[in-house]
């Protein structure tokens, strides 16, 4: 069986995908398509080399991201129904929940038809510290935001081009440019949030997804022509709680669609994992929601 890694930076699919006619091909699970072939713009001092490892009790994570890239996940031909969801997983700009917010929930996604995009946006650079790092700034408000400054910019052109890419390449991916679906948990929330705020309707998707999203702007200035917005918490998420009920005044105030769902007990990071508490019913949930906007339907 493939392992992580390389299923992780497969490349052996993308010179088929991007020579010859607008036909959709079949890519290899997880094959990583640069977002930015000729450099990414913008850079964060102290790069260091990407990692992929098991962290517990994280999971799988990807950290020190400094070349963003769309990892492919299409469902079976036969059950594909041309929408997409780009998915940006949490870890708080420090690292990437890549298996359990990303991976995990693109094979969810693709078992309902809906091609997925893991989108590996870039991280503020650490070392084998990671986890002492991101708890250390969490606590202190002034210091994430240092570390955060110079990356935000940088994490939403990655989400910006991310839409575009899916959009101009829909025929290759063989999916709907006019269904495209931007979906992020925590840290991945805001890039989405980031993203949909920066106003510019050929990176804005035509759908969106906030699960227990955090570090989102304040005020929330809700630019004309926001997508539907679905978003999710847990009432004891002491991180996103507050940000997530923020954030859907902000798209009400604005007269924009919105659909806010709660629930008493789940904590945050739950992503796809069971816990035996109420967000494990998160996934109904959003599948009632995707499928009452039309977007499970071929």
């Amino acid at each position: 069986m493939m392992s992580l890694s390389r299923r992780l930076f497969t490349i052996g699919s993308l010179g088929m995908m991007l020579a010859g006619c607008a036909r959709a091909v079949t890519l290899s699970e997880g094959t990583a398509i640069p977002l930015w072939p000729q450099g990414a713009p913008g850079t964060i001092a102290g790069t260091r080399p990407e990692v992929t490892e098991d962290r517990m009790p994280f999971g799988t994570i990807a950290r020190n991201v400094s070349n963003p890239s769309l990892l492919v996940f299409q469902p079976d031909p036969g059950k594909a129904n041309g929408t997409s969801v780009i998915v940006a997983p949490g870890g708080g700009f420090h690292m990437l929940s890549i298996e359990n917010e990303g991976i995990a929930v693109a094979k969810w996604l693709n078992g309902m038809g809906i091609t997925a995009f893991v989108l590996r946006y870039r991280l503020i650079p650490t070392g084998e510290d990671v986890a002492l790092k991101l708890f250390q700034r969490i606590s202190k408000p002034a210091e994430m935001e240092a570390a955060l400054a110079p990356l935000r910019p940088l994490a939403t052109a990655d989400g910006q081009q991310a839409v575009r890419h899916v959009r101009a390449e829909a025929a290759r991916y063989g999916v709907k440019p006019d269904r495209i679906g931007l979906m992020g948990f925590s840290a991945g929330g805001a890039v989405a949030v980031w993203t949909i705020l920066a106003g510019e309707p050929a990176s804005r998707p035509d759908f969106a997804m906030a699960i227990y999203p955090g570090l989102l702007p304040d005020p929330l200035s809700v630019p004309a022509g926001v997508p539907p917005l679905f978003a999710l918490v847990a009432e004891d998420d002491n991180i996103s709680n507050k940000e997530t009920t923020r954030l859907a005044d902000a798209w009400r105030a604005a007269g924009r669609d919105v659909a806010l769902t709660t629930y008493p007990t789940g904590g945050h990071g739950f992503g796809m994992k069971p816990q035996g508490k109420p967000t494990d019913e998160w996934t109904a949930r959003l599948a009632a929601w995707l499928d009452s906007r039309g977007l499970l339907s071929k």
